[in-house]
């Protein structure tokens, strides 16, 4: 065996290949046998008329015409086509020497719409608190949940859940994860807040939602300016203490040049 090709996801009602190569080293090929979950419901035989044999295992719709020795192709996936698919090579007498490896393949049942964002307000200041969830829509397998502050991934602690929800009628699950956090000026740029929700599964789906918050510029800024007054009113307080000495200066540099005019007189 020199590989075997499952795709590790494929979606509902999609054409799937599989494909098994070998190398027979100079020997002869007996057989090539196809199994789902230990049932066999393909087989090749070379010598055999016909040379292919299919069985019925469900969720298992082989397309005769387009399978060959290496490859076998099925026709509409469905949720009972997932599972452990095993390739098995056997070589001609008097050794009958065999090979075989698996994989295993999920059919994914996609969601319908992109992840919905609820709970969140259109305006938020420094220190209030941000409590929002993100849903995925029903699908097989749950979708996976990503929660982005201004394209950064959210720091876990702000995180709650995931949460699955039991499998409906159709054997579809939805996810929901929770995004809380208080809001601090870091959070803010250039006077708004991207919070977005990523919704995955594997590599066969990538849907995002995203809402735009303003934060209250009067408020963003009054720390800010806080500390300027306080630095200010300091400054003022020190002016006040040495007052003594400074007036004293003051009085030296203005007497001093009455003294040169009445000695130059």
């Amino acid at each position: 065996m020199t590989t075997l090709q499952i795709p590790q996801h494929v979606v509902l009602n999609e054409t799937v290949r599989m494909q098994c190569n070998f190398d027979l080293d100079q020997e002869t090929l007996y057989s090539v046998k196809w199994y789902k979950d230990g049932h066999e419901f393909y087989r090749y035989v070379p010598r055999d008329v016909p040379n292919v044999q299919t069985f019925r295992v469900p969720g298992v719709n082989v397309n005769t015409r387009n399978s060959t020795e290496i490859s076998v192709v099925l026709n509409n996936v469905n949720l009972t086509s997932g599972g452990r698919y095993r390739c098995e090579v056997s070589a001609e007498a008097p050794a009958f020497q065999t090979v075989s490896d698996h994989a295993d393949m999920t059919v994914v049942v996609l969601p319908d719409e992109g992840p919905r964002i609820t709970g969140g307000r259109p305006r938020y200041q420094v220190g209030e608190v941000v409590r929002m969830n993100c849903t995925s829509a029903p699908s097989n397998p749950a979708a996976l949940l990503t929660w982005f502050i201004n394209d950064d991934p959210a720091d876990n602690q702000y995180l709650k859940g995931p949460h699955l929800t039991g499998v409906d009628e159709k054997g579809l699950q939805t996810a929901v994860l929770g995004l809380e956090f208080r809001v601090a000026n870091e959070h803010f740029k250039q006077g708004d807040m991207k919070l977005k929700c990523l919704a995955t599964i594997a590599t066969v789906y990538l849907q995002s939602n995203e809402e735009s918050v303003e934060g209250d510029e009067r408020i963003l800024k009054a720390p800010v300016m806080e500390s300027r007054e306080t630095r200010a009113q300091s400054h003022t307080r020190n002016d006040l203490t040495n007052g003594g000495q400074i007036a004293t200066i003051l009085t030296w540099m203005i007497a001093v040049p009455i003294t040169w005019i009445i000695l130059a007189r």
